[in-house]
């Protein structure tokens, strides 16, 4: 009831600020106005806490991405010009290894493989100039494939991707008992681990926690578990929800480690149908959560993901007629949420977390 209040009283400052600067809200008037849809990092503190399955996401969960650049030093035998590289994630790499294809050699070099995509680039200097961008992403794509074997980061995706969509307790349990044994998991997984237990299974979460991290446990449920969230993130409670679950139980899915779904999607896909509940979602404006808005802005205040962008353009990209914005006061990975989360002030933090916590963010 607290945050619903700063919400209302933030939204009512928002139309202030609109209704003194009008004029530089009058073009492209539409029949139902935009809508801003203001949302808390804390309702959903299970994305930024996976590991992804994208691009442009793994590149900034495993190696970084600040202000369109990626720290490439700590790649084994980076050249000199490479230390440091400027990536356009817009490329299409698809289009340009079909240039390359055309063009190769008459020794017919087979490009199935990040190892012959490299050499391929680099042992062919004429085509330098034309292969700059490709041979950006071979050595970015290079280090993730290496960094993912060297983490053993399928398996830890496939369990965080189970606590996030699945509710077997048992098996999320066992799973991440398997995976905190497993040397060849980095102690920064193993705390994303941990903490993805209990804000899924908070009854149960004492089983599985060592001391070294409750404290840190502790504070992320304190940030975002069930008493902290407007809605629950694990059991959808209409019945079309219930059978959809149900349905995607059966049938499986095409890739098991892309289950999972942000909070926003269900937030957003409500919006567009008119279904948005205003007892959860306060609302000011000349019109209502049922009328159809064709200009959606999101904001999250905590800061959104990459997981979430992706939401946002395919959401775009499949529904004619209306226009998401998503925006965040920053674009979160792990590494970046935790620090998030353990200067927000909470009572459970403590000096024990800092270090523990200082420890993890070494390894990106």
């Amino acid at each position: 009831n607290n945050a619903k209040t700063i919400f209302i009283r933030l939204a009512e400052c928002v139309r202030q600020v609109i209704t003194k600067e009008y004029e530089l809200f009058e073009f492209r008037r539409t029949e139902v106005p935009p809508l801003l849809l203001i949302l808390d990092r804390c309702d959903d503190a299970i994305t930024p806490l996976l590991n992804q399955w994208t691009y442009q996401a793994m590149v900034h969960e495993l190696l970084g991405i600040n202000n369109n650049r990626i720290d490439l030093s700590r790649v084994p035998g980076i050249s000199k010009d490479m230390r440091e590289v400027v990536l356009s994630i817009g490329s299409n790499i698809k289009n340009l290894m079909e240039v390359f294809q055309k063009k190769k050699p008459k020794e017919q070099q087979k490009l199935e493989l990040i190892a012959d995509l490299k050499a391929f680039v680099e042992n062919y200097p004429q085509f330098k100039k034309m292969s700059g961008t490709v041979s950006k992403h071979m050595t970015v794509v290079g280090e993730l494939s290496r960094l993912v074997s060297e983490w053993n980061l399928l398996e830890v995706l496939e369990v965080e991707q189970e606590l996030a969509c699945q509710n077997d307790h048992s098996s999320a349990l066992q799973n991440v008992k398997r995976l905190l044994q497993n040397p060849k998991v980095t102690e920064f997984d193993a705390c994303s681990l941990v903490m993805l237990y209990p804000l899924h299974y908070e009854q149960h979460s004492s089983n599985s926690v060592s001391e070294k991290y409750r404290k840190l446990v502790s504070t992320v449920v304190e940030y975002g578990g069930r008493r902290v969230r407007g809605s629950d993130l694990f059991s959808p409670k209409d019945t079309v929800a219930i059978t959809k679950h149900f349905l995607k139980g059966l049938k499986g899915v095409e890739n098991v480690y892309a289950q999972h779904q942000p909070f926003l999607h269900e937030n957003l896909d409500h919006l567009i149908k008119g279904k948005l509940k205003e007892n959860l979602y306060p609302y000011l404006g000349p019109s209502t959560l049922r009328d159809r808005h064709q200009d959606i802005i999101v904001f999250i205040i905590g800061g959104a993901t990459y997981e979430e962008a992706l939401t946002v353009y395919n959401l775009n990209r499949t529904t004619p007629g209306v226009r998401i914005v998503l925006g965040g006061t920053t674009v979160h990975n792990t590494k970046s949420f935790l620090e998030e989360v353990l200067a927000s002030g909470l009572h459970s933090q403590s000096e024990e977390s800092s270090q523990v916590t200082s420890r993890l963010a070494s390894r990106r």
